[in-house]
């Protein structure tokens, strides 16, 4: 669905607001800090800063050369450890000096907000897995720096504020839901779901039609923290009505590529390998 440049630079501009966020966590940090251990198992603050800028790499490779980077996801995805690209993306820039690794993050997502600002309306960029419009890829990106933010806030002890800016990961979450039934080789129910949630102002953010059978409510912080597998669905106050929507929230997933394992439920050690 074509969106217009009004909706793409609002998007934009949030964007650009979460990043610097993010950023301002990690601009002063001593070097010691960026090896803290983050609630993602393995990965360290170098670790989740060094994914962002990958993956804005990887939307930027998507913008200006949509064949190869088609050609290369298809690859990536047909490995036996399909998600093992990801973790060596991430590993590799962990290794580089933590100036060089923010300063490439600062550059690489200036580059994009670029290319995505200069691009057509109606155009569809590639992704693993799926394809998007620009400003559903500046939303996507919105919900990664969102969620990697959140496992580096929590490494540092640092409570980050709820914003607004969860309106967008609260959409890109509901629209993902066919998605995250069918890369787990589920059949996607073909009724609409209903899903309201309250955001940090008391608005309501609701998708879908009011008289569904299936429905889901609660606060926008848990839906955000569910669909980005930042918390347990034990552990949320989100309110499911009917089986299927019970059933789509242990399985959300607002990111594209192969199936997340999610966190353990609070009191549960998390194995060596899983985030």
């Amino acid at each position: 669905m074509a969106v217009s440049q009004g909706v793409l630079g609002e998007v934009l501009a949030d964007l650009r607001d979460e990043s610097a966020e993010v950023d301002g966590l990690v601009a002063d940090l001593p070097p010691a800090a960026w090896a803290a251990p983050t609630p993602a198992a393995g990965w360290t603050v170098a670790h989740q800063i060094a994914h962002l800028a990958w993956t804005d790499q990887q939307a930027l490779f998507a913008v200006r050369d949509p064949e190869g980077f088609r050609r290369e996801a298809e690859k990536r995805l047909a490995l036996p450890e399909a998600g093992s690209f990801i973790d060596d993306g991430a590993e590799d820039g962990a290794r580089l000096p933590h100036g060089e690794l923010l300063e490439q993050w600062r550059s690489g997502r200036e580059a994009l907000e670029a290319a995505l600002a200069g691009l057509a309306p109606g155009v569809r960029l590639p992704w693993y897995g799926t394809s998007m419009s620009a400003a559903s890829m500046a939303t996507a990106r919105i919900m990664e720096t969102w969620a990697h933010g959140t496992d580096v806030a929590d490494a540092l002890g640092v409570v980050r504020e709820p914003t607004n800016r969860l309106r967008h990961v609260v959409r890109i979450g509901v629209r993902a839901r066919d998605f995250a039934y069918a890369v787990r080789g589920l059949e996607p129910p073909a009724e609409p779901f209903r899903v309201a949630v309250t955001g940090p102002e008391g608005q309501v953010w609701a998708h879908g039609p009011e008289d569904a059978g299936q429905s889901v409510t609660g606060s926008a912080l848990d839906f955000c923290r569910l669909v980005t597998q930042r918390v347990h669905r034990d552990d949320t106050d989100l309110r499911a009505e009917g089986t299927e929507a019970e059933r789509w929230l242990s399985i959300a997933q607002a990111f594209a590529g192969p199936p997340g394992v999610g966190r353990a439920p609070l009191g549960r050690v998390v194995p060596e390998g899983e985030a």
